[in-house]
């Protein structure tokens, strides 16, 4: 998997993957332009959108009503070091009413790849490619 971030100008970003792409930007308080969602809120809506995949597939396999289906993510900024922290996913299934899909829903959601990712730390790394210096 991978994706190219390019700097476009003050706090802008635009991130590229398969030849999608989506601007990160900073609202205006903390001197972006708002055009953009902030890096924090991209991990939130990756989380959410992984786990509305999830319990979609669910949906399918059992011939249940995907419409109307919403997923909601909070979470809570922390310090020592900054990070976010205490996230909850609320999944609403309004075409769900047996208790035994919305358990399979819950269950399926808990599989997301990016929550497991986020429970499991992974490793990583970071390199920095730069000009080398002139010589004097």
């Amino acid at each position: 998997m991978e994706l190219t971030v390019n700097y476009l100008g003050d706090v802008q970003f635009e991130a590229e993957a398969r030849g999608h792409k989506i601007v990160c930007d900073q609202p205006l308080e903390n001197q972006g332009h708002n055009e953009g969602m902030t890096p924090p809120e991209l991990l939130l809506a990756s989380l959410a959108t992984c786990a509305g995949f999830y319990a979609v597939q669910y949906l399918r396999v059992r011939n249940l009503p995907g419409e109307g289906l919403k997923v909601k993510v909070t979470s809570e900024k922390v310090l020592h070091p900054a990070r976010l922290d205490n996230f909850n996913i609320t999944i609403d299934a309004p075409g769900v009413t047996a208790e035994k899909d919305i358990e399979g829903i819950r269950r399926s959601a808990e599989k997301c790849l990016i929550k497991n990712t986020m429970l499991m730390p992974p490793s990583i790394n970071v390199h920095v490619n730069a000009a080398a210096a002139a010589l004097r």
